[in-house]
């Protein structure tokens, strides 16, 4: 959007922004139709609220046509990008996981940073950066460099994004010094059972008045995760102090640092939630929690503690419902490999393994495949440990070692039950396994995982546990080995050429000649500049034909059963991965920083 020099001086001559002059200068710079002006500006009047006051969210509110770019809507976020090119200042997409909200709170105090309607940002050592959706508004920022003895640098952001941020960070820091007093406190005797007290009544379901700052940190904390598409918390207790970590297309990212302290009272906050024991640490715990997200979703976090050597770490695992249970072509099957996964699963007998390390989606799979399957006519259960996510078309059960209930032990179950469909959570020892067997042979579908590399790879781990080489031939329907690479971001993603000996390490053996085009990834607003947004599925689909039930033997040949599976179609991940990267969802490299070339 070019500035209009003539519109650029009518614009902020009185330090704010105004309604109409802002509208003045769309109109100008031919952003916004007359008529659309006049609307906003009657509308306008009777605006609530602070946020709501400024001209960029009254404008974008009444979605007025951008007759720079027709049939879309002039947004706060193009008109805040406008208005930062108006300024002649840059224009900035807050980014809370960037930003350390512990050092830039401590640079001005909220009430200044409300009365101005600026947030810090980044904190240097010769000068801090504020954001503000005021640009023209100017004299605040030689007053704070005089008093903070530092430059200021100023930039441009969303109106709505500076008062989110301001309320959450410095909510957030507010919190935290108040659980950090709490707990230093506990040198009064009084203090130290106040605090026992509060995890009574926590266990109870009443929630103390002190401990709502503890309760915010909590609150905040799931929320924010759920709003980054975070697949994982990790709350990481050190010695000076324990950091917050989320897991997001497979990555790890640090966004947070709280006093040990702090995390002690966050820790036995989550551990209540998910009613598992806060006074025992020396072991570890598991437990689940369900609440919503923001917009009124049910999530469900499966919660694992640890004891470690400064205090418990623990790791709470999103299942969004939404995200966890998708349509085959959601979980990256190409046509051929979704015809050959439902011709596995749509029989009435025999077992089908999806194997892979963890982390790799198998639980994704599983669930949506049992979703695909359950009907009103069938009687689909699970054995798992633990139970991923509850769904109301299954019947599932968690075994507890404690009290000799395995997987064996449900299975064995389960056959009393009249099942059509089994699925278990793993196959770890031969009894499960015979098990399993057990129920393939007397008439039962059964799905479950294994923790190998490659498909072929599962009839070797049977055959190790000890299950008879013919029982694997008259059972076994299929294996499907998988792993999950990132997906370029659609919004920013641009084409490319690819370079053929980076194309040959990935197919090396198979006569694939490179894609004239591929994408490469860029990073924009979307994607938080990563160049990529979300996961998806490469798979290794290996069906047991008769050939290859024939070269299941005792002292099985894995090179030659392989080359058995590949002359039967059987595609390695190497190669779905390669067909993802033709059909521009990912890259070469991507691919091989999840699968090495040799795999």
């Amino acid at each position: 959007m070019a500035a209009n020099p003539k519109s650029t001086a009518a614009l902020g001559r009185g330090g704010r922004l105004e309604l109409g002059e802002v509208l003045a200068t769309l109109v100008a710079d031919g952003l916004l139709a007359t008529d659309d002006a006049k609307r906003i500006r009657a509308a306008g009047r009777g605006g609530r609220g602070v946020v709501e006051l400024h001209p960029l969210v009254v404008i974008a509110s009444a979605k007025p046509e951008n007759r720079a770019d027709p049939g879309k809507p002039l947004t706060v976020e193009s008109l805040t990008v406008w208005l930062a090119d108006k300024a002649g200042l840059p224009y900035l997409k807050i980014d809370p996981m960037k930003i350390d909200a512990a050092a830039v709170t401590q640079a001005i105090s909220q009430a200044y940073a409300q009365r101005h309607r600026i947030l810090p940002v980044a904190v240097e050592t010769g000068a801090v950066t504020f954001a503000s959706a005021e640009p023209f508004d100017t004299h605040w920022a030689a007053d704070l460099s005089q008093m903070l003895r530092r430059e200021v640098k100023r930039v441009v952001a969303n109106p709505l994004d500076i008062h989110r941020y301001l309320m959450e960070f410095y909510g957030v820091q507010r919190s935290i010094a108040m659980a950090r007093e709490a707990k230093q406190d506990s040198t009064d005797n009084s203090a130290i059972l106040n605090f026992e007290q509060l995890l009574e009544l926590g266990k109870s379901g009443e929630i103390g008045a002190d401990d709502r700052h503890v309760v915010h940190i909590v609150d905040w904390l799931l929320q924010y995760a759920f709003e980054q598409r975070a697949s994982d918390i990790h709350l990481e207790p050190r010695r000076e102090a324990a950091q917050i970590r989320f897991r997001i297309d497979g990555v790890m990212h640090k966004v947070f640092e709280l006093p040990a302290a702090v995390m002690t009272a966050v820790t036995a906050r989550i551990k209540i939630l998910a009613r598992l024991d806060v006074a025992e640490k020396r072991r570890p715990q598991d437990g689940r929690i369900k609440t919503r997200s923001a917009g009124g979703r049910e999530v469900e976090l499966r919660i694992s503690s640890m004891p470690t050597a400064f205090g418990e770490k623990i790791v709470m695992r999103i299942f969004d419902p939404d995200i966890v249970v998708k349509e085959f072509a959601q979980l990256g099957f190409s046509p051929d490999e979704e015809r050959t996964w439902r011709a596995m699963v749509e029989r009435p007998h025999g077992i089908v393994l999806v194997t892979g390390p963890t982390g790799s989606g198998k639980t994704t799979t599983l669930y949506s495949t049992l979703k695909h399957l359950a009907r009103p006519e069938l009687n689909v259960c699970t054995v798992e440990d633990p139970i991923e996510m509850v769904a109301p078309e299954f019947n599932q059960s968690q075994v507890q070692p404690a009290i000799d209930f395995d997987f064996a032990a449900g299975v064995r179950t389960l056959l009393r039950q009249d099942p059509d469909i089994i699925m278990v959570g793993e196959i770890r020892d031969l009894e499960t396994a015979q098990m399993a067997v057990q129920a393939s042979l007397t008439g039962h579908l059964v799905l479950s995982t294994l923790h190998t590399n490659d498909a072929p790879s599962a009839i070797t781990r049977l055959l190790d546990l000890g299950v008879p080489h013919y029982l694997i031939q008259s059972t076994l329907a299929g294996v499907v080995a998988q792993r999950l690479v990132r997906t370029l971001c659609p919004h920013c993603k641009v084409k490319a050429k690819q370079d053929p000996q980076t194309w040959s390490v990935l197919t090396r053996g198979w006569v694939l000649p490179p894609p004239a085009e591929v994408y490469e990834p860029v990073g924009c607003l979307e994607c938080r500049n990563t160049g990529f947004l979300g996961r998806t599925g490469v798979y290794e689909m290996m069906t047991v034909s008769p050939r290859l039930r024939g070269m299941i033997t005792a002292q099985l040949d894995l090179g030659a059963f392989t080359g058995g599976a590949l002359e039967d179609g059987m595609q390695p991940l190497r190669i779905s991965a390669a067909t993802q990267v033709r059909r521009g969802v990912t890259t070469v490299e991507e691919v091989l920083s999840v699968l090495p070339a040799g795999e």
